[in-house]
């Protein structure tokens, strides 16, 4: 279980339904999504000490229960609890639409923010971040508030980001294209097949992915509203000034990959309507993907120039608990490809989405040697941060960096 589940609603068949969680102390609706806080039983029923946790990037709006099961029902750490029992009220930030531009879910975190100002009883500093695309929507929030003039300041006293593509989000270009073929051969009749194409093609993805193609034949590289992103992030300061910042990464600090080897076949599959082979990315020039429809001419989708990311140190896409088979990246690929009656041959169900190196801000993911060497405290741009001492799944909560982070904010807040 991940606090975010990049899938979302994206599940062709049932759904298994989240626990419900516990009913908010308070919940307050804001302009494009919602707050739920939950005092510290230290604190009786007042806003002491607040620390803000917004969710990541998925389809569809926020679910609490999914949230809440990922922070606490994880089996392995209660990452709100530990906060509680050191006197921390926390607040768990949703989106109505959380594949909605960056920049548009900032305005809901200023919102929050300003909120937890106005109902603090005392004058604590607060601790803001989020999970994954959440920490870098905080992150604007925080610099914008300190550059807008009509903003107030934003009192806090630390920053935080769980496993947060700061330097770029990998999706495999394979998969990218696999996406795209699907929605124009099958996606008008059946929804379910232009859903994949549609996350990827998101405001919000096309600020993460460091490269990124909105159709078949489109050049690989970074999306013009990435682009757009990044200037306006530079514009408000590149990050928030005078607090501590902190980070984590679900992948390891020494430079050792994940175990996937590049350009062997990820996923195929073989029917009477198609027949794709989706490979792993390699240096070089490279076919990583054949896409064939009956009766058509195969496609061949070229890339040259990027690294060998599949298998670099860093979060994993998270598989999805609520499908058979926990599928991945790849592994939703082959699903896919069962839908449509193919007889598919699954050996790589996931691979590295959030590189170590983007989630500590210490390096450029399209360099190779970058990828895979090991990181030091002096290569980020982060005060602090914690990496995982194993590849794991994206927003794994852990003891190991749920420990870590509360250790940080009981510190400095």
């Amino acid at each position: 279980m991940t606090v975010v589940n990049v899938w979302g609603s994206l599940s062709p068949v049932a759904r298994s339904a989240f626990p419900a969680p516990p009913e908010p102390h308070d919940e307050w609706p804001l302009t494009g999504g919602t707050a739920w806080v939950y005092y510290s039983p230290l604190n009786r029923r007042q806003l002491v000490r607040p620390v803000i946790l917004a969710d990541g990037f998925s389809l569809g709006a926020s679910d609490l229960g999914e949230l809440w099961a990922g922070l606490e029902e994880n089996g392995r750490y209660r990452f709100v609890s530990e906060l509680h029992a050191a006197g921390r009220d926390v607040i768990v930030l949703g989106y109505d639409d959380r594949t909605a531009s960056i920049m548009d879910n900032a305005d809901t975190a200023i919102e929050c923010i300003r909120r937890a100002i106005s109902e603090r009883a005392g004058n604590a500093r607060l601790a803001v971040g989020g999970f994954s695309m959440g920490g870098m929507v905080t992150r604007y929030a925080l610099a914008k508030m300190q550059r807008d003039r009509n903003l107030p300041d934003p009192e806090t006293a630390i920053y935080l980001s769980y496993d947060t593509p700061h330097r770029g989000a990998w999706l495999p270009i394979s998969m990218q294209a696999f996406a795209h073929f699907l929605k124009d051969n099958w996606g008008a009749n059946h929804p379910i097949f232009g859903q994949f194409s549609d996350l990827i093609n998101s405001s919000a993805a096309r600020q993460m992915a460091r490269w990124h193609i909105g159709k078949i034949g489109d050049e690989v590289d970074q999306a013009a509203e990435r682009i757009t992103f990044l200037k306006q992030l530079e514009a408000v300061g590149g990050w928030p000034k005078g607090m501590r910042k902190i980070g984590v990464a679900n992948g390891v600090a020494t430079g050792a990959g994940n175990g996937i080897d590049p350009a062997q076949t990820a996923t195929s599959g073989r029917g009477e309507l198609m027949e794709a082979t989706l490979r792993t990315q390699a240096l070089g020039d490279q076919v990583v993907a054949t896409l064939h429809k009956a009766d058509e001419s195969p496609l061949e989708v070229h890339v040259d120039g990027l690294p060998d990311i599949d298998g670099a140190p860093g979060g994993l896409f998270p598989e999805n608990p609520m499908l058979p088979g926990n599928p991945g990246s790849f592994g939703m690929a082959a699903m896919l490809m069962g839908l449509l009656g193919s007889e598919t041959d699954l050996q790589v169900n996931s691979s590295c989405f959030i590189p170590t190196v983007s989630a500590v801000a210490a390096g450029d993911i399209s360099d190779r040697d970058t990828l895979y060497s090991p990181i030091i405290s002096g290569d980020s741009e982060l005060d602090a941060f914690a990496c995982a001492s194993n590849n794991e799944g994206h927003t794994t909560m852990t003891e190991e960096l749920g420990a870590w982070l509360v250790n940080e904010i009981t510190s400095h807040t």
